[in-house]
């Protein structure tokens, strides 16, 4: 211990001249190792040898650790979805207005909307069969999502899989995708310069049927005012296959579930 005195004493004295801050970051470090080879001796341990405790001082937990010490997480189950209270929003809104606050009584209303579009994306799904084509639904793929801006932005998805193909549905109001359709829609002719695309008529809609190597038999349908049905097949070995798995879900039904005309 005498030794060990000495030498931190004389390092000291050496660095006086240098810099307070690099001398004792330096003079801290050297300490440190010089206070780990007593205890070490002390307790006959030796460099080489792997320390039993914790860095720190922090006790020891079944956390994973990272190199800095740190814990991180390996559990938890995230957030809880909930769809906006419909009535406590609308009943939120009427009060804002009434007392002048319009920003409040504006962004309940919405809330509000958002909630009724929640609400009815989850009834579509929800009459969706359960098994299309012998594929069955992936209930952790079910997605319902909007803007609540009165039905501009809903939109539903559901996928059917198995270990060969997959048929991805999606019910949405997407005016970009929706006028895109209908402008080729409303041309009135097939291009020989695409012919992975063609006109057809699906449950008495007219529809588009595109075909591409790397990502299957795409059908698009609008319907209603504003809305489209829209299925992807994965691994469909014909258009006709394809057309029969397509053929198995009824608009007329989803535009009833959304209240379309």
């Amino acid at each position: 211990m005498k030794y060990v005195s000495y030498v931190l004493f004389f390092l000291l004295s050496c660095m006086l001249a240098q810099s307070p801050l690099h001398s004792q970051n330096l003079l801290k470090k050297l300490k440190d190792k010089a206070e780990d080879k007593v205890v070490n001796k002390v307790f006959g341990e030796d460099n080489s040898g792997t320390s039993t405790g914790t860095s720190s001082g922090t006790a020891a937990s079944s956390g994973t650790q990272t190199g800095q010490g740190r814990m991180q997480n390996t559990s938890g189950g995230g957030l809880v979805s909930t769809p906006p209270d419909v009535k406590k929003n609308l009943a939120a809104a009427s009060s804002a207005f009434k007392s002048g606050n319009y920003g409040e009584a504006r962004y309940s209303a919405r809330q509000a909307l958002l909630g009724v579009e929640m609400e009815m994306g989850k009834k579509v799904l929800a009459s969706l069969p359960q098994k299309v084509d012998g594929l069955d639904a992936d209930p952790s793929q079910d997605r319902v999502t909007s803007t609540g801006i009165g039905f501009v932005g809903l939109a539903m998805e559901r996928t059917y899989r198995s270990d060969a193909k997959e048929l991805h549905i999606l019910v949405n109001n997407d005016a970009l995708m929706l006028s895109s359709v209908n402008l080729y829609l409303n041309a009135g002719y097939v291009s020989t310069d695409e012919p992975g695309k063609k006109v057809i008529q699906f449950q008495n809609y007219k529809a588009l049927l595109s075909y591409d190597d790397a990502s299957g038999y795409t059908l698009n349908v609008p319907f209603g005012q504003s809305s489209m049905f829209s299925v992807q097949g994965i691994n469909y070995s014909s258009e006709d296959a394809f057309m029969a798995a397509a053929g198995q879900f009824d608009i007329e039904k989803i535009k009833k579930g959304l209240g379309e005309k």
